[in-house]
């Protein structure tokens, strides 16, 4: 539901498409413009984390219920970031909401191990079957530092693979460039989805590397799945050679009880995770075979110092539990992944329907819309693209009140319902009908 009207016309040409929905956008939303100059003040753009940002100015979401967010001008949206797949639960879940307020009633900060420490880590290491031994972190970024971390201490080796748009947290990323702010941590960068070349540098560098970090699905880069045979041929070299394989399951855990790796039976070394597991909030893992997490047992000699005050909040503890207690169970996993492979099926058919460059790609309720038509296995294979497209697309779904990201990635909660598809896919299809033809003809960035 939303209180802008949808686009209509027929567009002739990029420019005056870009300024027409920009301008509504403007006029729409001037509590959000005057937040964003209010926040730019005391924050560098106006925000504390960066994919929050778009042009003109991002909307001030103010409150959110289920899966609609209500922004500071008072238009609805329903909800299809999902907090970039963090939001599983949806808004206010009356399990997490219960959970919550038992916390407020029994204490916030104990200083302290609690009895919701070791039921959390039980209900996570009984999903992950390669999860023996877990320790929480505040955030996935954090948990992969952890990995990271863990590996090279225990190999005693320093450099560590990654992969042509992997993103593992803010400090560990490594986009079409390195970002400037990783971690200065050795490390060698492959092609994903290219199993002969991973396995080739593996074997020619086994002797200093730790470890190989891989997402079984690269979110920030494009909803883009890795193959079986890519994430197997990883499994074999890195088992031939010494090297722990880390499976980043901080977004695909979701996809089924055990993760992406229970889907394609590969077990890795470490599994990290974050997102949806503190319940909604912050929260990350790493684990794996006691036999490596037995390091940060304190009671041995020589043990890992782990220190963290919000390691163990009991909000995390407490609500992730419900959370999976209660709510995500696996009937329900399946339910919702299932409801993601019908939404990006019907998406990705739009574009037969259109004629036009456009494509779903992901793995259940992750996913990511592109404006192109050639298949997509790297982020090599994402032709660039004039800017102005997705500011287009992004705006306008914004206008028929569905909330969506920038850059194309959706996720969808346990809050969305078929009804919320089918207006997703109805929206997109207008916009198809009359802004397709821009999609060819608009010049690369």
């Amino acid at each position: 539901m939303t209180a802008n009207p949808g686009t209509g016309g027929r567009n002739s040409d990029l420019a005056s498409a870009v300024d027409t929905v920009t301008a509504r956008y403007e006029a729409a939303n001037p509590a959000s413009r005057a937040q964003y100059e209010r926040a730019r003040k005391s924050l560098p753009g106006g925000n504390t984390r960066t994919g929050m940002f778009y042009t003109p100015f991002p909307l001030a979401i103010e409150t959110a219920a289920g899966a609609t967010v209500t922004d500071v001008d008072g238009h609805l949206y329903t909800d299809f970031v999902g907090d970039f797949s963090a939001g599983l639960y949806g808004h206010s879940h009356p399990a997490i909401r219960e959970a919550v307020l038992a916390t407020l009633d029994g204490g916030m900060a104990f200083g302290s191990t609690s009895p919701g420490e070791a039921r959390l880590a039980a209900l996570v290491c009984a999903r992950f079957p390669s999860i023996e031994q877990v320790r929480f972190t505040t955030s996935g970024t954090e948990a992969n530092v952890l990995a990271l971390a863990t590996a090279r201490a225990v190999t005693g080796r320093d450099a560590i693979m990654v992969f042509e748009g992997g993103y593992h947290g803010g400090t560990i990323y490594f986009g079409r460039e390195s970002a400037p702010i990783n971690l200065p941590f050795p490390h060698l960068i492959a092609p994903y989805n290219d199993p002969e070349e991973a396995q080739r540098l593996i074997r020619e560098n086994a002797n200093r590397l730790a470890a190989v970090l891989v997402e079984p699905l690269q979110g920030a880069s494009g909803g883009i799945p890795a193959s079986a045979g890519f994430l197997e041929a990883l499994r074999e070299a890195c088992s031939g050679h010494d090297v722990l394989l880390i499976f980043d399951e901080v977004m695909t855990s979701r996809l089924a009880p055990g993760g992406r790796q229970e889907q394609l039976g590969i077990v890795p070394d470490m599994t990290t995770l974050g997102k949806y597991i503190g319940g909604g909030f912050s929260c990350g893992a790493f684990g794996g075979p006691a036999e490596i997490m037995t390091v940060y047992d304190p009671s041995r000699p020589g043990a890992f110092v782990h220190h963290g005050t919000f390691n163990n909040n009991v909000f995390m503890l407490n609500a992730g539990a419900a959370g999976l207690e209660k709510v995500f169970t696996p009937p329900v996993q399946a339910a919702l992944n299932a409801a993601g492979d019908s939404l990006r099926a019907s998406l990705s058919e739009l574009a037969a329907r259109h004629g036009a460059p456009f494509q779903a790609t992901g793995l259940g309720s992750l996913m990511n819309l592109h404006l192109q038509r050639e298949p997509i296995h790297s982020i090599r294979d994402i032709a660039p693209k004039d800017p102005r497209l997705r500011q287009l697309l992004h705006l306008d779904l914004i206008d028929r009140g569905f909330f969506t990201t920038r850059r194309g990635y959706i996720t969808l909660s346990l809050a969305i319902a078929e009804s919320d598809c089918a207006g997703l896919i109805e929206a997109v299809d207008e916009f198809l009908t009359h802004h397709g033809h821009l999609l060819d003809s608009a010049p690369p960035e």
